[in-house]
């Protein structure tokens, strides 16, 4: 049985190669690579080893075993961009799973640059903080009070919205950024700086 779902994975990760070589087009300079995700809201003591594993599976098997399937489509000095998150860096009661996963990509991402650095390909991850999305059930969007509260310890006076992180992901991703490889870039507005 373990066969049969090894092989029905590696045929979804093969599938999603190919659908990410179909919209950026063959030999594609820039992928991102991993930017799936969800978080569990719970005390260290109370996340069960089910929401673990599930968490494992989404945010460092699918980071790990998709990018090789992707390096055969992509250019040589071509660009990966990983997805993190602040809560990386800033301690938040509840959310130590979640933390523990971003963190593993961010090591991922040390590795992986120096490893592809050969075919000149630039890995970097990209560290958002509070962002106002759907992400968390869209609590910092939706939650007046949260939201206050952040862009209060943010010294750029908000809370960050989606354009915020695009546009860092853009410039990462483009021929001028090319030297800037094995890093991780918090987008945060400053918080906790």
């Amino acid at each position: 049985m373990h066969q049969i779902a090894e092989r029905l994975w590696c045929a979804v990760l093969e599938q999603v190669a190919r659908t990410c070589v179909v919209v950026l087009g063959h030999g594609a300079q820039g992928i991102r690579n991993h930017n799936a995700g969800f978080g569990v809201f719970a005390p260290f003591t109370d996340t069960t080893e089910q929401q673990f594993e599930e968490m494992v599976n989404v945010h460092l098997k699918g980071a790990f075993f998709l990018t090789p399937k992707l390096l055969p489509l992509m250019a040589d000095g071509g660009r990966i961009l990983n997805v993190s998150s602040g809560l990386t860096r800033f301690s938040h009661p509840g959310y130590a799973a979640y933390a523990v996963m971003k963190g593993g990509v961010e090591v991922l991402t040390r590795y992986l640059a120096a490893e592809l650095g050969a075919r000149r390909i630039a890995v970097n991850t990209l560290a958002p903080g509070a962002i106002e999305t759907d992400f968390g059930g869209g609590a910092v969007r939706d939650n007046a009070d949260l939201n206050a509260s952040i862009a209060k310890s943010t010294p750029l006076g908000r809370v960050g919205v989606p354009d915020d992180i695009g546009g860092a992901a853009a410039a990462l991703l483009s021929g001028g950024s090319g030297w800037i490889n094995g890093q991780r870039i918090e987008v945060a507005g400053g918080i906790h700086g």
